[in-house]
């Protein structure tokens, strides 16, 4: 591998200065604590009583050098491609012959999502697989999350991302291998396979969101599981949404200057997306695991530059009417100066009843009407897996219009966060559908 020229990969580690963390600790200790409504619950936000305890416990007994030791024992490196700076684990399985696969993250997501999925994946053996199970893991930082900062500049949407991964294998040496993500990662994956569709021999994706597109009886015979999932899309919580997506630096002022801010703004959603729902979020996932998640953007300032991938796909791209002639995108054209960046819904509701494509409703927000060539502009060819936890919306004919599907799964248990919730069933999934593959 390279070393010496400045496109070269370099080894790196974490190490988060002792000052920081000094301060993390007394700005924690002296948090302005909001009123708050009584009888209410959660149904307006995170509650005060539960977001004080859970950073006392942040303060007192969590322990940022235990993970920063995890995340040091495996093999990490940034690299510059095209500009951007790009952090990423790179674990090889002891079998040489191992298959190549790529893992990508999601918001409010990091590397930290697949430390449990590592082990068994990279040594399947020592995990109760066999050894034609194994896979040599690149497991990336997006642009703008974690050590993959600064962003060199507007434009970085999923596409982008996807070119400099794509670029990323190249310069590893991989020329065959499989592509997984999740959320943002599983919009980042089908690109990676459309752009390098002779190198990327499958795609697997989980909390895939899909959408209506306005063709003429594409709502027609859906199941009831699916009315039920379409209805969850149309109805999501999507406050976090409109701010990341039209106005992502205004929000991180408070979100950098407050770590208080920054948990609530993050815990929201893994007790919205975790299994089960009604549940605390550390009942589906370790609360030192959401911390360190929390930590990681805390310490790294990351909370403008990881929200911009909302800005980028919604506001600034053709999903955005009048943004859609800023025109960023594979191109590295700067769409964040085209348009004003905020047309989302120009039906009169935006909501899927109303026949428009949207997520989000009367008030206009969420994923709007206006695109209906959207989804059908560039179906990929490459086979794709799609697992379903009880909490994705994902709507079966819509993913095969968009993909080539060849294996459907749907679980019975798990969230949004499959890799920290239920390792197991992400793990024994891939495996089984990359088998037919290598």
């Amino acid at each position: 591998m390279e070393n010496n020229t400045p496109d070269g990969i370099r080894p790196f580690r974490v190490d988060v200065p002792q000052d920081r963390l000094d301060d993390l600790r007394a700005r924690l200790a002296a948090t302005r604590w909001p009123d708050e409504l009584p009888g209410v619950g959660w149904s307006r936000g995170v509650p005060v009583a539960y977001l004080k305890e859970l950073a006392d416990h942040w303060r007192t007994a969590y322990d940022w050098r235990a993970y920063e030791a995890e995340l040091n024992a495996l093999p990490q490196y940034t690299a510059t491609l095209d500009g951007q700076n790009v952090h990423f684990l790179h674990v090889r399985s002891p079998r040489p012959d191992a298959t190549p696969l790529v893992l990508l993250h999601g918001w409010p997501g990091s590397v930290a999502d697949f430390l449990d999925v590592i082990g068994p994946l990279t040594d399947p053996e020592a995990h109760g697989g066999a050894a034609t199970d194994a896979f040599h893991l690149v497991i990336p930082s997006l642009p703008g999350f974690g050590f993959s900062t600064p962003l060199a500049g507007p434009g970085m949407d999923t596409s982008r991302m996807a070119g400099l991964f794509t670029r990323l294998m190249e310069r590893l040496g991989y020329t065959r291998y499989g592509v997984q993500g999740y959320d943002t990662g599983s919009w980042v994956a089908p690109h990676m396979a459309r752009q390098a569709p002779d190198r990327v021999i499958g795609v697997h994706v989980n909390a895939l969101l899909t959408f209506p597109v306005g063709a003429e009886g594409e709502r027609d015979g859906l199941t009831e599981a699916e009315r039920r999932r379409l209805h969850r899309m149309e109805n999501f919580n999507d406050g976090y949404l409109q701010c990341n997506s039209k106005r992502p630096q205004t929000v991180a002022y408070a979100l950098t200057d407050s770590p208080a801010g920054q948990l609530a703004w993050m815990v929201e959603k893994y007790k919205e997306l975790t299994d089960p729902e009604d549940a605390l979020p550390e009942e589906s996932i370790h609360r030192d695991r959401v911390l360190t998640q929390v930590s990681l953007y805390w310490l790294t300032a990351t909370a403008a530059s990881a929200a911009q991938i909302y800005y980028e796909e919604i506001s600034a791209s053709a999903w955005g009417g009048d943004g859609a002639d800023g025109g960023d995108g594979a191109d590295g054209g700067d769409g964040a100066d085209g348009g004003d960046g905020e047309g989302w819904s120009t039906g009169d509701t935006g909501g899927a009843d109303a026949g428009g494509t949207g997520w989000g409703g009367a008030d206009g927000g969420g994923w709007g009407d206006g695109h209906e060539d959207w989804a059908a502009a560039a179906r990929g060819t490459v086979p794709t897996a799609v697992l379903l936890s009880t909490h994705d919306v994902t709507i079966r004919r819509w993913a095969e219009r968009d993909h080539n599907v060849v294996r459907w799964t749907e679980l019975d248990r798990g969230g949004h966060f499959l890799a920290m919730e239920a390792p197991d069933l992400l793990v024994g999934d891939v495996r089984a559908f990359f088998a037919g593959l290598r």
